[in-house]
Order: C-alpha cells, then structure tokens, then sequence
C-alpha cells in the first residue's frame, strides 16, 4: 500500500504562527475527532504550549460510540482535562464551557487575588476538519467562524470575541511526520487529509478491512457484506448500490467514493476506530 504523506508549506507556517500567538492565550483547547482521537491529535501542539493549561475536546461525539466514551475516560485517569461534544448541538455549550473554566480555574484565582480581572484567551487548535470552527461557531453564538466538509478550511489566525472570553482560530495543523500508517488511514476515512493526494481505492479496501474487523453488523446491514477479502466485499457494496458499468463490470470508484462518503457521515452507525494503546501511542497518556 503506497504510503500516506502530508504536511504542505501552509502548515508549517501555521505552526509558527501559532507559537508566536501562543504567549498572548491563557490555555489551549485541542480539537480531536471522538471516532479516533488518537489519530487526530498532534503531538507537535503539545509540546508548543509547554505548561499552559490544554483541553482535549473529543467533537463529533454524535458520530462515536461508547469506545470513545472509553478512551475519554481513559484521557481523564491520566489526568486530562478532556471532554466529548457534538459542536453541532447546542446542548454541548455548557459541557464546553465547563470544561473550558476548569482549564483556567488556577489563572483566574491568582488575578482574584490581585484584584485583576479580563477575558480570558484560549487558542483553538487541531488538524484539518475536525470541527474547529463550528465549535467556535457554538461558543460564539453565531457563524464567525468558515466552516466546511473539506479539510484545510480554516488558512488564517482569526481572533472571535465571546461572552466573557476570546478565541484565537487558527489553521488546521497536520504532525510533520506520519509514521504510524495505521492512525494516517483513519485520518483519510475521515476526510482530515485533502482527498486530491490520496489513492482511494487503497484508503476504501482498508477502511472495509477495518470496518469488518470492529463493525461487521454496519456493513451487513447497509451493504449485505456477509465477510470475505476487501474486494470482495467491495464488489457487494458496488452490487447493493447499482454501481455496475457495461458488460456488467462494477464501477469501483463510485463504490470506493460512496463507501467513504457513507462512513464519514455516519450513515454506517456510530464508530470509533481508535484503542487505549492508540492514545498512548499518540502521546497522549
């Protein structure tokens, strides 16, 4: 399988920006994807705060199952402050927000003690597509933030004033190295990396590979699946969704962009392909 790569000029750039930035916020709240936050953390944006407080927020809670409910409560053992959402749905605000106040609890109590006081900064960070601004969207209360289904979205610094507080947005950042393939396809499922530079016949056989190993019922209920090699199964989502050309042959790259697209908006039911050991491999326990 050709190997996934990644990390164009912008990002790099990005990532100077945002050290640059970083002095000016109190804390950090990084943005993972709840159906495989190991694969969506970038350890690059750790090692940049330093001892700022960080909250790890698991988005798209929605779309995950009780495996990332696990892994959340795995994050907290390790004494994170982490918490999981669905930006989408007003009722995360004030999860959110709690979240949020824990991570600047200890700042705020010194600037009491000092008779201080001012909004509080936070820099929004996070690889591409994630959902970084429509949660800025929901704690501003209003479309401040672009947002979209492609990742790479968000390309400048922008400051967002809320109620009480401030938001730094910026670009999506990718690690600049992607060694662990395994974590680099989940990324590619999940449309975290721009589908222009990927082989999507590969990223398809192995999404279908994993998927049958950890969600088989998903594919047998939407597909007919019933087992056997990648292709195989491919050939049955190709058959069960008419994509079949002349003389009968099957029209792999609607099925492989079909298949994709069903999983990525959940239509396969709720997932999460990360495990305990992929957080720990990430650095993030």
């Amino acid at each position: 399988m050709k190997q996934i790569q990644w990390y164009p000029g912008h990002m790099a750039k990005a990532v100077r920006m945002m050290e640059d930035n970083l002095k000016l916020c109190d804390a950090a709240v990084f943005v993972l994807d709840a159906r495989a936050p190991a694969a969506s953390f970038n350890p690059v944006l750790k090692k940049m705060t330093g001892n700022k407080p960080v909250l790890y927020l698991l988005n798209k809670g929605d779309l995950a199952d009780g495996r990332a409910d696990a892994l959340l409560n795995r994050l907290r053992e390790s004494g994170a402050n982490a918490v999981k959402i669905a930006a989408n749905s007003p009722a995360s605000l004030r999860p959110l927000t709690a979240a949020m106040n824990v991570a600047v609890r200890e700042k705020l109590d010194k600037m009491k003690e000092k008779s201080a006081s001012r909004p509080m900064r936070y820099l929004i960070a996070g690889i591409p597509n994630t959902g970084k601004s429509t949660v800025i969207n929901l704690l501003s209360g209003g479309k401040k933030a672009q947002t979209g289904d492609k990742a790479g979205v968000t390309r400048a610094k922008q400051w967002v004033k809320c109620n009480g507080f401030e938001l730094l947005d910026t670009p999506g950042t990718m690690p600049p190295s992607c060694e662990n393939q395994t974590l680099a396809r989940r990324l590619a499922y999940l449309g975290c990396i721009n589908d222009d530079i990927l082989e999507f016949d590969e990223i398809a056989l192995a999404l279908l590979e994993e998927l049958w190993a950890k969600y088989p019922a998903a594919l047998t209920e939407r597909y007919g699946v019933s087992g056997g090699e990648p292709l195989e199964m491919l050939n049955r989502v190709c058959a069960r969704r008419g994509f079949v050309l002349r003389g009968n042959e099957y029209d792999y790259e609607r099925g492989e962009r079909a298949l994709i697209d069903d999983f990525r908006k959940g239509k396969l039911g709720k997932v999460c392909l990360d495990s305990a050991e992929d957080l720990a491999a990430a650095g993030l326990v």
